[in-house]
């Protein structure tokens, strides 16, 4: 089994968590309780994680909820995440910790080397609200019944998530960007689809 030496980074502590899973794997709850991580901007990267994999069916659908009351309590001003009990308790299994730990490293070991605090006034709280409520409708979309619409938008609330992570104003705007073009693509859609039914 891998060993990292301490102290870890956040994308490490992923990998060996996934490592030690049983193959029932861990409940969201647990997940939080073993990477001992209370930041918004970790609990929502965790949880993001496997939205980003294309063709990863059930796990997405699993953390879409948590991911958008995290996104809420952001809004409304908490300093912590909190998660209800019955969102808590669902499990992710061992084959999905460890697709979700590949694709973290896969498409986001690069943040850990270009993120820094910058932009640092972004992550104020008034800040943090605004951001917040822009995640609640990233994590929302996530739940249209479409193939691999999870993707897009979860890469951006990823992004968003890791430069709280590291008060990366950048990197806050480059998530946010991608998931309200994603937004507008989606409207845009839907609006094209009505057209074409009411054949105005």
């Amino acid at each position: 089994m891998t060993r990292y030496p301490s102290p870890r980074t956040f994308l490490q502590s992923i990998e060996l968590m996934a490592e030690e899973a049983p193959e029932e794997g861990f409940s969201l709850r647990m997940i939080f309780d073993r990477l001992d991580e209370r930041a918004f901007g970790a609990a929502l990267f965790i949880l993001a994680l496997p939205c980003c994999i294309p063709f990863l069916y059930g796990v997405p659908q699993v953390v879409s909820l948590p991911m958008m009351v995290l996104a809420a309590q952001m809004v409304a001003g908490r300093e912590e995440p909190w998660l209800p009990q019955k969102f808590g308790q669902r499990m992710i299994d061992k084959k999905g910790l460890t697709r979700t730990a590949k694709g973290g490293r896969k498409w986001f070991g690069w943040l850990e080397k270009i993120a820094r605090p910058r932009l640092t006034f972004l992550m104020g709280a008034r800040g943090e609200r605004i951001i917040g409520l822009f995640l609640v409708f990233f994590c929302a979309s996530i739940l249209v019944p479409l193939p691999s619409t999870n993707t897009v938008p979860g890469f951006g609330v990823a992004v968003v998530a890791f430069g709280l992570m590291a008060r990366d104003g950048i990197l806050v705007i480059i998530g946010s960007i991608i998931g309200t073009a994603w937004i507008a693509t989606l409207l845009t859609l839907v609006a094209l689809g009505v057209r074409t039914l009411t054949g105005s």
